[in-house]
């Protein structure tokens, strides 16, 4: 993994861990719905992007999962298995979080989704604003 850190392959045969891929034996429409839960760490960009919320719904479309997070790499969300859902970098220049779901997924049904690209934008906006300065 990039930055010095590790993957499960096939999260689905980790003892302890959900099956985190979509059920394709569904309609698309429900493969891509909130499956499970994910804990927001207090304090962090995620939580303060949820409201303050200590935990939200999330659809869950993936097989792989961190093994062994990087240094650098702050964790932000995780599901009730402890599959690390989200991060953000502990020096970056600038905005930056990854997740594991499907945050693109409508962003005008959930509000945290919605959050997140408001952020995303905003901090487009203020670095092209601070580089025509």
């Amino acid at each position: 993994m990039a930055m010095g850190g590790s993957l499960h392959q096939h999260l689905k045969d980790v003892p302890g861990r959900l099956d985190h891929r979509r059920p394709r034996d569904k309609p698309f429409a429900e493969q891509i719905v909130p499956r499970h839960a994910i804990t927001l760490q207090p304090g962090g960009l995620l939580h303060r992007l949820a409201g303050g919320a200590a935990e939200v719904q999330v659809n869950s479309l993936h097989g792989q999962g961190v093994d062994r997070l990087a240094d650098d790499l702050v964790v932000e969300a995780t599901a009730p298995d402890g599959t690390v859902e989200a991060v953000t970098h502990r020096h970056a220049p600038g905005w930056l979080l990854a997740v594991q779901w499907h945050a693109e997924v409508q962003p005008g049904t959930y509000p945290l989704h919605a959050a997140i690209f408001g952020a995303f934008g905003a901090a487009c906006a203020a670095f092209m604003e601070s580089r025509n300065r």
